[in-house]
């Protein structure tokens, strides 16, 4: 197969970064960019799931109640250990 070059943009810092990581494994940036096209054709798109990263409602009430914690710390119990902890929830058992 022949072979043309491509031009592409990536961020200075991302790029010196790969190429550490790529170098490590052996490889360069254009052999893990051919790679990944390969990849993405074999499977008919993207080889990897893409998401937002956007917490869910568990996730996000869990840090506005670690907000409310950092903000007023005097208002929480402190415990020494996770057994005094335990022992304060559940009771004695």
């Amino acid at each position: 197969m022949s072979k043309i070059s491509t031009n592409i943009s990536i961020d200075a810092e991302t790029k010196r970064k790969a190429q550490i990581m790529l170098s490590e494994l052996g490889l360069d940036l254009s052999t893990a960019v051919n790679i990944f096209l390969k990849q993405m054709l074999y499977e008919g798109g993207i080889p990897f799931v893409i998401t937002r990263n956007v917490p869910n409602k568990i996730t996000h009430k869990a840090m506005e109640e670690s907000k409310k914690i950092l903000q007023n710390p005097d208002k929480y119990k402190k415990y020494d250990d996770v057994d005094d902890m335990m022992e304060d929830i559940l009771g004695e058992i």
